[in-house]
């Protein structure tokens, strides 16, 4: 093996056995709502227009990073990881800890990107099995995530103000 190449033996400690079983879960909970969808006869949309795209995507962006980043959901992700450092605001940055499965949650709920992708598709099956109630949980979420750029953006005029 060269310089340049890796492998994922266990010397690394990379859990791909629980990365499989995360991947295995979330392609189930896939396959039981397109069977639970079928079975009641929820009709998928033909397209999601951009005003919904962008709805979905605010909301899961904001989602994720209360799920991997903010304080008060820590309690969430403590049995999986620890925590290395707070950050800005009222975020904070965790680490994965233990092995196996253990460690490949950790690695899920402390990375906002990994996390976004379980976000997205709760987030997709709610819009398609009841809009309505889908686009109102996503305009919470969404209202947040500009409440916080509003919030950084009133704290920065503030410093340049006194400073």
């Amino acid at each position: 093996m060269t310089d340049g190449e890796r492998s994922y033996g266990d010397e690394e400690g990379t859990p791909l056995g629980g990365y499989a079983a995360l991947a295995a879960t979330f392609t189930t909970g896939l396959g039981v709502f397109a069977w639970a969808a079928h079975r009641r006869g929820v009709r998928l949309p033909d397209g999601v227009p951009p005003w919904d795209l962008l709805l979905l995507g605010t909301a899961t962006f904001k989602a994720s990073r209360l799920l991997t980043k903010d304080k008060v959901t820590s309690f969430l992700r403590a049995p999986f990881t620890r925590r290395e450092e707070d950050s800005h605001g009222t975020e904070v940055n965790d680490a994965s800890r233990g092995s196996g499965l253990r460690r490949a949650v950790g690695d899920l709920v402390s990375c906002p990107f990994c996390t976004s992708a379980w976000v997205a598709g709760g987030l997709v099956a709610s819009y398609a099995w009841t809009p309505r109630a889908a686009k109102l949980v996503c305009a919470g979420l969404s209202a947040v995530a500009v409440s916080d750029w509003l919030q950084y953006a009133w704290s920065r005029t503030e410093q340049q103000a006194e400073g």
